[in-house]
């Protein structure tokens, strides 16, 4: 708990299971990622410590690779309070990297682009094990279909039509650098998004309405009027929370 007078900047990179949290972000009431890694921090520093994240994640939501910073006038060694901290996490949170950086880096503003996935399991059997973790759809899916509205999706577009109702965001342009699907063994199909941003819902509400294109609810070019509709009520469902991971930040 020792500490000096000039604060120093520190860089984590996260691992969390969402599936027993409210998301990322601190609220009144409910328990989130954030209080959790706070509280401890203040154990191990005897200081009060915000941690900033690339971005929150909403409930349910998983993390492979969360980046975050804090700022802490401890004299902990950095690899003492990495392994401390990890000790007095719970098992569903773990640190997966703990650095000194530059004091005016910050893990939200100075990010160039972020990873996301989410995964359906495209059976008719259900998975007890795997249940918080993916998304099971039993329906047989077309996925030349879902490959094609991937295809339009990619790029520069202004994804309102994808971002959750009553949300406040003014500029809602995305370039969506990466869009696609892998069928992995076991029936698993893997959704990847990389962007330079993120709108909230976004990554769900795409998949949720690309599942729809799969069941031939939609026709693949009616992908292209959503997009240009900017209307929420034009897409399709909000896929569920678990199935979705964020998985690299760049910077």
């Amino acid at each position: 708990m020792a500490t000096s007078g000039d604060k120093r900047n520190y860089f984590m990179i996260i691992e969390y299971d969402g599936s027993n949290y409210h998301g990322w972000q601190r609220q009144k009431g409910v328990l989130t990622i954030q209080e959790v890694i706070e509280s401890r921090l203040a154990i191990i520093t005897g200081e009060n410590v915000t941690v900033w994240a690339s971005g929150r994640t909403d409930a349910g939501v998983h993390a492979l690779g969360q980046a975050a910073h804090f700022l802490s006038r401890t004299t902990i060694p950095p690899d003492a309070l990495w392994r401390g901290l990890n000790s007095l996490l719970p098992e569903d949170i773990v640190i997966k990297e703990l650095k000194p950086v530059h004091r005016k880096f910050h893990a939200r503003f100075h990010a160039k682009s972020k990873i996301y996935q989410y995964r359906i399991l495209n059976r008719s059997l259900r998975s007890a094990l795997m249940r918080n973790y993916l998304w099971h759809v039993p329906q047989e899916l077309n996925l030349d279909a879902i490959i094609c509205g991937l295809e339009i999706l990619r790029g520069e577009h202004d994804f309102k039509a994808f971002q959750a109702s009553g949300t406040k965001v003014k500029n809602t342009v995305r370039t969506l650098f990466r869009a696609e699907i892998a069928k992995k063994p076991d029936n698993m199909l893997v959704f990847t998004f990389e962007a330079n941003g993120f709108l909230r819902y976004m990554v769900r509400n795409m998949v949720g309405t690309l599942i729809d294109v799969g069941k031939g609810k939609f026709r693949v070019e009616q992908l292209k009027q959503i997009l240009e509709s900017r209307d929420r009520q034009q897409a399709g469902m909000t896929a569920p929370a678990r199935g979705l991971y964020l998985v690299e930040v760049k910077y």
